[in-house]
């Protein structure tokens, strides 16, 4: 029995996952086509669009998986807010391509229930984070806004590093460089 040209990969989703983030690494998620990766892979024009649709499929399936990712590191952090925050960068830098496409509502299917829930997992993640802050260092009246401000700062921070706009005085670790930053923003 011969193989067919569109499914001799074994896990063809996740060898098109990997060569989207292939892309959006060369040249940002706009470079992103279904039959650019039908030909990076080796497989048939119709293979993509079984596996995800559209190119918005695409993009759900690998916004999914990052907000899977980061929440998996927000919750390794444990309890410390501050190894949340450079757990946070850490995951920007390390998972780049997912990190473009997350917060691009425009780029995926914003309201698909498996984004709403990977993004919901994330962000209780970091509010639990905000939530075990030291007695007088979150607001009680607004717990919403004191988990804004870390997303915020984390963010920001994931985001200037990423765009290679922060000064050379930070260094060349984000990690440490994002640690510091946090830090200064949470000492007490």
């Amino acid at each position: 029995m011969t193989e067919t040209r569109g499914y001799h990969h074994g896990d063809l989703r996740r060898v098109l996952l990997a060569a989207a983030i292939e892309v959006i690494e060369e040249s940002g998620p706009g470079a992103v086509s279904l039959r650019d990766l039908a030909r990076r892979t080796g497989v048939s024009h119709a293979a993509p669009a079984h596996h995800f649709g559209d190119k918005a499929g695409l993009l759900t399936a690998l916004a999914v998986e990052g907000f899977g990712l980061l929440a998996e590191a927000l919750e390794g952090a444990g309890d410390d807010l501050l190894a949340a925050g450079v757990a946070y960068v850490d995951f920007a830098v390390r998972h780049r391509a997912h990190f473009e496409v997350m917060f691009r509502r425009d780029l995926y299917h914003w309201d698909a229930p498996e984004a709403r829930a990977a993004r919901d997992r994330s962000g209780a993640a970091l509010h639990s984070g905000v939530a075990r802050l030291p007695a007088g260092r979150a607001t009680a009246a607004d717990p919403q806004g004191d988990a804004m401000a870390a997303w915020s700062i984390v963010h920001g921070f994931a985001t200037l590093w990423l765009a290679g706009v922060l000064p050379p005085r930070v260094g060349d670790d984000p990690r440490a460089a994002a640690g510091a930053v946090i830090h200064r923003l949470f000492a007490v």
